[in-house]
C-alpha cells in the first residue's frame, strides 16, 4: 500500500481537528441547551438532533457541518495516499452523513433520517475497515470500537435502549467512533516525513 506520507498527515490533522471540535461543541451545546430550555435537556431522554432545534442550534448544527467538511477533506487525502478506494469513499460517506444531519434537522424529518443513519453506519464501517491500515495493537482497538458503535446503532434502531434511553444509545453509536477517530488521526499525524531525494554530501 502506497503512502504519500504529507498527504497522510494533512488527512490526520483534518480528521482530529473535525472531531475534537465536533466533541467540544456537543458538549457545549448539551449545556446551553440545559440552560436555556425551560424543559432542560436529559441525555438519556432527548436525542442528540435535538440540540440542532434547540436554543443552542448554531452551535450544534455548526459543529456537525464541519465535521462532516472535515471528514470529506480526510477522504480526499486519503484517496491521494492509498491504493485501495474503499475505505476513503466509507470516510466520504461518514462525512456526508453528517453534514446532511446539521442541514437538515429534525425540522425534516426524511432526509434528516436518512443523513443519519449514513454518518451512523459509515462510521462505524470506517472503524471496522481500518483495521488492514492500523498496527497492532491499535487495529483490534479500531475493530472493536467499530463493533461497539455497530450493535449500540442494531439496539437504537430496534427501539431497545437498554435502559440507557434514546439518548443514551444514541451516545453509544457516537463516542466510540469520534475516541476511534481521534486515536486514528493521532496514527496518522504521527507518519514520518519523506525520504529526501537530495543527494548526500560525501
Amino acid at each position: 500500500m502506497a503512502i504519500d506520507w504529507d498527504n497522510r498527515q494533512k488527512a490526520g490533522l483534518a480528521l482530529l481537528a473535525g472531531t475534537v471540535q465536533f466533541a467540544v461543541g456537543l458538549t457545549l451545546a448539551e449545556v446551553l441547551h440545559s440552560a436555556n430550555s425551560a424543559s432542560g435537556y436529559s441525555m438519556s431522554g432527548n436525542y442528540i438532533s435535538d440540540l440542532g432545534v434547540g436554543p443552542a442550534w448554531i452551535v450544534f448544527n455548526g459543529s456537525i457541518i464541519l465535521l462532516g467538511l472535515t471528514l470529506l477533506a480526510a477522504a480526499w487525502f486519503l484517496l491521494r495516499v492509498l491504493r485501495d478506494r474503499i475505505f476513503p469513499i466509507v470516510i466520504a460517506i461518514a462525512g456526508i452523513g453528517a453534514g446532511g444531519v446539521g442541514i437538515f434537522t429534525e425540522a425534516f424529518p426524511l432526509p434528516h433520517t436518512v443523513f443519519s443513519f449514513l454518518a451512523f453506519f459509515f462510521s462505524a464501517l470506517a472503524a471496522i475497515l481500518a483495521f488492514r491500515i492500523l498496527r497492532s495493537p491499535l487495529n483490534y482497538l479500531s475493530v472493536g470500537l467499530g463493533v461497539v458503535s455497530f450493535v449500540a446503532l442494531i439496539f437504537f434502531v430496534s427501539r431497545n435502549y437498554a435502559g440507557l434511553g434514546n439518548g443514551g444509545m444514541e451516545r453509544m453509536i457516537v463516542w466510540p467512533v469520534l475516541a476511534w477517530a481521534i486515536a486514528f488521526s493521532g496514527y496518522l499525524l504521527a507518519a514520518p516525513a519523506p525520504p529526501t531525494t537530495e543527494p548526500t554530501a560525501t
